[in-house]
């Protein structure tokens, strides 16, 4: 049984899963893993093991194996090839014994190059002018899972100067950077964020990363803090760019401070890779590609849209990794004018795309055009605008 689990984390280390699901039920227990943002079922258990893996998980984790009637969180620490890789681990009771998932979170694969996480020149000259402003909010928008924290941790790394204090609150530490000082939340003894936060301000801070905006009242500190001569990172829960000044004054937020303080906003999304091995060309005709959104300088450049036809070195999927796609607003004086004056948010993106933001769909098919993701990848993970 122990060897089992330890083979299990081992199998998840080397096909660099995301997350692990350990998963019970009424006649069978299986375990899937998250590859490339999919999930894929890898092991059958037999029934009869079920407590007894789950307790090895708990005992790994630091959890109380004899609480099952509760949500548990832990740890797990492990060393492969040299470098460390931590497990997060979270129990949920279900119908028919304790779900665990684990998120694996390895350094190793922490990509901290802004240059190569999936920014457009032009997007990425935007962004680094809202991170290099020398106060002001800079906020990254997107599902659970998107990399919002990897953006944010290469932003910081990009500015982690001997010269600036910076300093994060997240919920939780995923990983430990150097040269910057990390606060883990701790809600039952009132370490919220907001609390946090009022405290940083008091330590001098030039650059200051808030995990997540979830509430009035860390909006509020992290807006007065943009306000007053800090540059503030964070991220929020919304479906694009330009939705996200809405939602701030939707928890409360008056719309003259949410424009004084907000620099740049960047939605994010993961979007698969064609698999090197097995990418061939994809024939597909030209009016369903004008009918999707490619431009018409696209279509007569005459590129070829490529697939992943499915080999062993993707599993079949006929995707191998993943890379960023960004739309990234730019808070001009004309986009401060129109929130001001109670423009809607469909107004507010016409506007944005005016003046140059490429929205998540255009995104996401500049990848196909460059022939990194397949054309079903890309309107998949994309909504049309």
């Amino acid at each position: 049984m122990i060897s089992l689990v330890n083979g299990m984390l081992s199998e998840a280390i080397r096909r660099q899963a995301s997350d692990i699901h350990v998963e019970p039920y009424e006649k069978r227990f299986r375990a899937r893993m998250r590859i490339d943002g999919s999930l894929i079922e890898v092991l059958q258990i037999p029934v009869e093991m079920k407590r007894a893996v789950i307790a090895r998980l708990k005992i790994m984790s630091r959890m109380d194996i004899a609480e099952s009637r509760i949500p548990q969180d832990g740890r797990i620490k492990l060393k492969s090839g040299g470098s460390e890789i931590d497990f997060r681990v979270s129990t949920m009771p279900t119908l028919f014994g304790e779900k665990v998932v684990l998120r694996m979170l390895s350094k190793g694969n922490l990509q901290l190059d802004l240059t190569k996480l999936g920014f457009e020149r032009s997007q990425l000259e935007v962004f680094k002018r809202g991170i290099y402003a020398p106060n002001g909010m800079v906020l990254v928008t997107g599902p659970t899972g998107s990399g919002k924290t990897t953006t944010l941790y290469s932003a910081l790394s990009e500015l982690n100067q001997t010269t600036d204090n910076l300093s994060t609150v997240e919920d939780p530490v995923e990983y430990n950077l150097e040269g910057i000082n990390q606060v883990q939340v701790q809600k039952e003894i009132g370490l919220t964020f907001a609390s946090v936060l009022r405290t940083l301000l008091r330590q001098d801070p030039d650059i200051v990363l808030v995990g997540e905006i979830r509430d009035y009242e860390t909006a509020e500190v992290a807006i007065q803090a943009a306000l007053t001569g800090h540059l503030v990172l964070s991220t929020i829960h919304t479906n694009d760019a330009p939705s996200t000044i809405t939602r701030l004054m939707n928890m409360g937020i008056e719309p003259f401070l949410v424009v004084a303080a907000l620099n740049t906003i960047v939605a994010q999304r993961l979007i698969r890779k064609i698999c090197t091995k097995c990418k061939a060309e994809n024939p597909i005709p030209r009016d369903r590609m004008a009918a999707v959104g490619f431009a018409e300088s696209d279509l007569h450049s005459g590129f070829k849209v490529y697939h992943g036809k499915g080999c062993s070195n993707c599993n079949n999927t006929g995707y191998k990794g993943r890379i960023a796609i960004y739309e990234i607003l730019d808070v001009s004086p004309t986009i401060r004018e129109m929130v001001l004056s109670g423009q809607s948010v469909i107004e507010i993106r016409k506007q944005a795309i005016r003046e140059g933001m490429k929205s998540l769909r255009m995104s996401a098919l500049s990848k196909v055009v460059e022939g990194s993701t397949s054309l079903e990848e890309a309107l998949s993970i994309t909504m049309e605008n």
